[in-house]
């Protein structure tokens, strides 16, 4: 976890190996692995682990779908992607993996060509679908002052006095640049309206890539229609078919809650794993132990998950065993007694690493900001506010939406039963006031429905009828400036607070300032 030094040099092959495949997977969130052209392995969901026996560097990645070990023989690193000369087990011939920082592994040329051709394909569309309209302002280029990325094509749809803005997004783009077009929507919006003379702006035409925008469907089934009109298409790139999606069922959400586990009978069942694991941390004071299911618990050290147990099957058969792993991030080792030094070894650099005061450029210190926030304010949920019920507090409660896994940072009610979804950015986001909308939506989904009673939430506490609560939290000087043009959007229903916290919150959750429609 610490960057490689001289004495590197020293260690035997496959660790130096094994060293150069950490340090570089340790700063990348949002890895792929690449074999034989395809995209193997996801490393936002996937875990891996490296293994230096008789001398020899084993790369074994797994994730629900497959698992693979591959021997490693050489790497070599460029800017954004690492590249490795692996071995597959009863085959002679070397082969090559490639690991990529970023899932957009298009060059910056491929992009700009990409977009550049989109934009004709939209203004095409436009002209054909909306006749009599004239095209105004369209572009692709980036414009960091307003916020608008380069993968956004934006323009205005003009007709008379009457005119719409129009922001699309090509299919090349990641899924994670589509489900951010309603963000950079609303921004375009605002700027057309602002700027715009002799014209009024009534609303947002977005147009999606075919069969990829749930997301945005239900986002947009939520906003204010009174604030402005909306619009959504899909598009059909190769033949330029275009279908209008419906955003006026806001209850038609694909969702599905996952039930509360069991608590008391999880840590029953594990009571031999904790025993061993806290041991061996050492330290038991600011542990958490959080369940994730029936079968599976983690352990995590100020938000940040260090070790797992599990019920896997044994080796040969078909009966099932306890089985802890241990490692930060996507990094994951079996333990055993050969390798309890180095979780051990693990933990020590976490607490030496992991708490407030640290030094900043350590990499445990950095890792998963808003874990650690939100972890303090699973302590201590009444530091945003004193309505809230420090008793019923769920972390990341699992809401499954279309192929999507989201996890709603954190969950809980008032004294008087009403409940409240708390979303938590560490650091400047562009998307924190729709992605709170988003996991809004969803528990309000399953609370009109009566389904967090159904599935073991907020036992014998009586659940208020009223929608829940939103609250946005995020450091005061780490709001996004864009925030605020896009909170007039939120509907009337919705009763939200954006909290403003120190920027010293690892010291302690202070509220610097409140803001609410009221």
């Amino acid at each position: 976890m610490t960057p490689p030094s001289s004495a590197d040099v020293a260690l035997s092959p496959a660790l130096r190996l094994a060293r150069t495949i950490e340090h570089f997977l340790a700063g990348s969130h949002d890895a792929v692995v690449i074999e034989d052209g395809l995209v193997s392995f996801d490393l936002a969901s996937a875990k891996f682990s490296i293994s230096t026996e008789n001398d020899k560097c084993l790369l074994h990645l797994w994730s629900e779908e497959r698992n693979i070990v591959r021997r490693v023989e050489a790497a070599s690193q460029k800017k954004d992607s690492l590249c490795l000369e692996v071995r597959k087990f009863g085959q002679a011939r070397a082969s090559a993996i490639e690991i990529c920082r970023e899932r957009d592994r298009r060059s910056p040329s491929a992009k700009r060509a990409c977009r550049a051709a989109y934009q004709r394909f939209l203004a095409a569309v436009l002209q054909r679908e909306f006749p009599g309209h004239k095209i105004e302002k369209l572009t692709s280029s980036p414009d960091l002052e307003h916020s608008f990325g380069p993968g956004y094509v934006r323009c205005i749809l003009r007709r008379g006095r009457s005119a719409f803005a129009v922001v699309g997004v090509n299919e090349a783009e990641t899924q994670t640049t589509v489900d951010g077009a309603l963000a950079a929507g609303l921004l375009w919006l605002e700027h057309c309206r602002q700027h715009t003379e002799r014209a009024l702006i009534e609303g947002l035409r977005i147009f999606l890539p075919l069969a990829r925008s749930e997301t945005t469907r239900v986002r947009l089934a939520n906003l204010n229609r009174r604030a402005s009109h909306f619009h959504l298409y899909e598009a059909e790139e190769r033949d330029g078919v275009l279908h209008e999606a419906d955003i006026n069922d806001a209850g038609n959400i694909a969702t599905r809650l996952v039930r509360c586990p069991d608590q008391s009978a999880a840590r029953e069942r594990f009571k031999d794993a904790i025993e061993r694991v806290l041991r061996l941390a050492g330290s038991t004071d600011e542990v958490e132990i959080a369940v994730i299911s029936g079968g599976e618990l983690a352990f995590r050290w100020r938000g940040l998950e260090f070790a797992r147990v599990r019920n896997a099957l044994a080796p040969g058969s078909f009966s099932s065993q306890q089985q802890i792993t241990f490692g930060a991030g996507a990094y994951e080792t079996p333990l055993t007694g050969e390798t309890e030094p180095f979780l051990r070894d693990l933990v020590q650099r976490m607490m030496l690493g992991r708490r407030p005061g640290a030094d900043r450029a350590d990499l445990l210190w950095r890792m998963q900001p808003e874990r650690w926030l939100e972890s303090l304010l699973l302590r201590d949920v009444q530091a945003i506010d004193a309505r809230l019920d420090p008793e019923f507090v769920y972390r990341q409660v699992p809401a499954f939406a279309a192929s999507d896994r989201a996890m709603i940072d954190l969950l809980t009610c008032t004294h008087e039963g009403r409940l409240a979804v708390v979303e938590v950015k560490a650091s400047e986001d562009l998307h924190l006031p729709l992605q709170g909308l988003d996991y809004w939506a969803r528990v309000n989904w399953h609370h009109q429905r009566g389904e967090f009673h159904n599935f073991g939430y907020f036992p014998g506490r009586q659940l208020s009828l009223e929608a829940p609560l939103l609250y946005l939290v995020a450091p005061a000087l780490q709001l996004h400036p864009a925030t605020d043009a896009q909170l007039k959007y939120l509907p009337d229903k919705i009763e939200w607070q954006v909290l403003g916290v120190n920027e010293d919150w690892r010291n302690g959750v202070r509220v610097i300032f409140r803001k609410s429609p009221k």
